[in-house]
């Protein structure tokens, strides 16, 4: 009995003492072989798996459209520390993945003991199989995470794209949205937008076929909703595709809305009308005479048209875009009172937008200590002073909503925020009825059963090299409705088109968008059409 415990005791203890030596040469011996698999595998799954949320834009139905999201494509991957021979690697693997050879075997070469080495990005089916025939060790091929925008070109300046620079190794947000709201999407959290994505599509087709039409250079197109600041859409062109960026100029990626100053022109002639209304300088009734022209500082100014309108209302002045009457409105504001609500519209200072990079408009040619009575009198109808057209649409829905200046934004989570009120609610009625009766007596921008309100502006590009202005033009309209319950405001701008007036050009494509806006979100009429002899 003793024999027979002893017998099992022994045969315990060595089966024990066995385990323990194998478990010490797991644990201790062979861990640093084991800890290195790990390694591998996690570095493997770090070079592959992009962990960022989603973007999305919405619908009238508040339905959340997703427009970047990750996307499993097929890469192909070297692993250094398994190929005994770079030079015969490279000489094989670079003819079938477009590669240099010799680059190639001078990056294996320069780190021997790495587990990854990308190779191609989005490889083909056929690269793929060509490089499984060649059957070399170290080579492989999987799936790994990329950045997916379904849309393609639709809203590209906005979102931006995710990517590697000279000062980003690793996946991060590059421009627009992406960029901005980076620390959020990479803990893995969603972003919604308010950027309607219908709207958004037929914007880009309306600017797309403008410019085409006018063989113009560009353009851009926002749809603000004038109470709240929300950003329904924004369109630059020309755009870029941020599944593909690699193959486009930096150019391509600034969001112009928010990144880009011009001179707006005439459109900028109902700030001048609402400064003066507000302090009591004028009235829409009010009347001068225009006799074509102005001289100040010895340049003069003429009137676009190059006529002399004779005695005429402020409205007047809206009415037949007169810059003469301008004039005669800025100096009655006086020189101070001017400037000082310019400022209070948000010229001159950013409207703090959740978007990257926004840059501040110039008022610095009034704010000059030297700034002359020319200088305010053609700043009077928007020329020598510098607007972005994301501070432009804002200030007009400061007339659209009753006076108060509204902070503008794209993301569904922030909330509305009133910067300050900048004319009292009646001023701001009084604007809005002048730039009414400018659509109603023009006639281009009408919509039947609707009241609207707008204001062209045709600018000369200043030529900096030369000095003075170009015969080139930036056409701009600005316009909302319906009057009587502003529901949106659409600014569009076209660079460079080969015709003169605003109103062959923006302003149509202005009344197309505004009746899309108008069905799309049903909004009922707000104009009572009378036919025949009903009274």
């Amino acid at each position: 009995m003793a024999f027979r415990f002893f017998s099992l005791a022994a045969f315990f203890s060595l089966l024990f003492g066995l385990l323990g030596v194998n478990l010490y040469r797991l644990q201790v011996e062979k861990s640093f072989e084991y800890i290195e698999r790990v390694q591998a595998r996690q570095e493997l799954l770090e070079e592959l798996e992009l962990r960022r949320g989603q973007i999305f834009f919405t619908d009238r139905y508040n339905k959340n459209i997703s427009v970047a999201f990750n996307r499993d494509y097929p890469v192909i991957y070297a692993v250094p520390e398994k190929i005994k021979d770079p030079d015969l690697f490279a000489e094989k693997v670079a003819p079938v993945l477009d590669l240099e050879r010799v680059k190639l075997a001078e990056e294996i070469k320069s780190n021997p003991t790495s587990r990854f080495k990308l190779l191609k990005d989005k490889a083909t089916g056929d690269q793929i199989k060509e490089i499984q025939k060649l059957e070399l060790k170290g080579i492989s091929d999987n799936q790994k995470q990329y950045r997916f925008y379904p849309f393609e070109n639709l809203g590209a300046q906005l979102l931006g794209f995710v990517g590697i620079n000279e000062i980003h190794d690793k996946p991060v947000g590059l421009y627009g949205a992406e960029k901005y709201f980076d620390d959020i999407l990479m803990r893995g959290d969603d972003v919604k937008l308010t950027i309607d994505r219908n709207i958004q599509a037929q914007a880009e087709q309306v600017i797309d076929d403008l410019i085409k039409k006018f063989d113009a250079s560009g353009g851009t197109i926002i749809v603000e909703d004038p109470k709240t600041g929300k950003i329904l859409t924004l369109v630059n062109k020309p755009s870029f595709d941020p599944n593909d960026y690699k193959n486009f100029s930096i150019e391509s990626f600034l969001n112009t809305a928010v990144q880009y100053v011009y001179e707006p022109g005439s459109v900028f002639k109902p700030f001048t009308m609402a400064a003066g209304i507000d302090i009591q300088a004028f009235t829409p009734e009010t009347t001068f005479v225009d006799t074509g022209s102005v001289t100040l500082n010895g340049k003069t100014i003429n009137n676009w048209d190059k006529k002399a309108h004779g005695k005429v209302t402020m409205t007047n002045v809206i009415e037949q875009s007169i810059n003469t009457g301008a004039v005669f409105a800025e100096q009655k504001i006086g020189n101070v009172k001017f400037l000082e609500y310019l400022k209070k519209f948000g010229f001159g200072e950013k409207t703090g937008i959740d978007l990257p990079g926004e840059v501040v408009g110039d008022l610095k040619n009034l704010e000059n200590k030297n700034a002359r009575a020319i200088d305010y009198a053609t700043a009077s109808f928007g020329q020598g002073t510098a607007v972005t057209p994301i501070q432009l649409i804002n200030t007009f829905s400061s007339l659209a909503n009753g006076g108060l200046l509204m902070r503008p934004f794209v993301s569904a989570d922030a909330k509305s925020f009133v910067v300050r009120r900048v004319i009292n609610e009646e001023t701001a009625k009084q604007v809005v009825k002048m730039m009414e009766s400018a659509v109603e007596k023009a006639r281009v921008a009408v919509i039947p059963g609707y009241r609207v309100a707008g204001k062209t502006g045709t600018a000369f590009i200043p030529d900096f090299a030369k000095g003075g202005y170009s015969e080139e033009l930036i056409h701009s309209y600005v316009g909302f409705a319906p009057v009587s319950d502003p529901k949106f405001v659409i600014l569009i701008k076209l660079n460079k088109p080969k015709v003169e007036l605003a109103g062959m050009t923006v302003v149509p494509v202005f009344r197309d968008l505004a009746q899309f806006v108008l069905n799309y979100f049903n909004i009922p009429p707000d104009k009572l059409e009378i036919k025949g002899d009903e009274k």
